[in-house]
């Protein structure tokens, strides 16, 4: 009897030893991957920093061309977009009714955005964009 005792007890250490390795194992991996998919992606400052604000490449709401500057129509909007997969990204408006309107076609402004800050890089100035006006807000 006091061999099937020990037994099943050295069976039953061994099956929860192989499971504590196995779970710490699967951790570690876990991190490793963390760490990798964190330097694969490019560092890109918070939308809401200050960084992100002093590096904004354009100086005009991307859906009405207005000059961004708090006026008439308010003080300047800082929407922050949000996207699954992806950064957050500033994106500065005159108003709120252009927020609804870049809400209908983020991709498109966005470029607009992402074009500026390619110029800006060059050493180029921004092309403006185009203005929409606010003939539908």
């Amino acid at each position: 009897m006091k061999t099937r005792f020990s037994l099943r007890t050295g069976l039953a250490g061994l099956a929860l030893a192989l499971a504590a390795v196995s779970g710490a194992t699967s951790a570690f991996a876990h991190e490793a991957h963390k760490k990798d998919k964190a330097a694969a992606t490019p560092s890109v400052p918070a939308a809401d920093s200050a960084e992100a604000k002093a590096s904004y490449p354009v100086s005009t709401c991307v859906v009405s061309g207005d000059k961004l500057e708090a006026g008439e129509m308010g003080p300047i909007i800082e929407y922050i977009h949000k996207e699954e997969g992806k950064p957050d990204r500033l994106v500065r408006l005159c108003c709120k009714g252009c927020v609804k309107d870049f809400k209908k076609a983020p991709a498109k402004y966005l470029k607009m955005i992402d074009d500026a800050a390619a110029a800006k890089a060059k050493g180029d100035t921004p092309a403006a964009p185009a203005s929409g006006g606010h003939t539908g807000h």
